[in-house]
């Protein structure tokens, strides 16, 4: 336990090293008022497979649910299983596209 003469040398030789730096963040890259389309086009043009692999996805959900509704159970667990491979190919392609991106922006 410190005393409290030794608390007022500590405090003293905190208020002796001045106030810390202040610390000042990388700006981001900002684009001129960009709107939802541009930013979609220009997102679809860094990475084409992302939305793909969405559209897949919906896809294979919206026609697997509607052979659930009919009633065909067999063919409904085959379109949920493939909708889990697009999700996963969505997933990969979304990844792939995270690190291209990281190694463009290391050169």
């Amino acid at each position: 336990r410190y005393g409290s003469r030794e608390r007022a040398a500590v405090v003293t030789l905190a208020m002796e090293a001045g106030p810390p730096p202040p610390l000042e963040p990388i700006p981001l890259p900002t684009f001129a008022e960009e709107g939802f389309a541009e930013k979609f086009m220009r997102k679809t043009r860094e990475n084409p497979l992302v939305p793909l692999g969405c559209l897949s996805t919906v896809g294979v959900l919206a026609y697997g649910l509607l052979s659930f509704r009919k009633g065909n159970t067999r063919r409904s667990q085959l379109m949920m299983r493939a909708r889990v491979v697009a999700q996963g190919f969505t997933f990969a392609a979304l990844l792939g596209g995270m690190v291209a991106t990281a190694i463009k922006s290391r050169q």
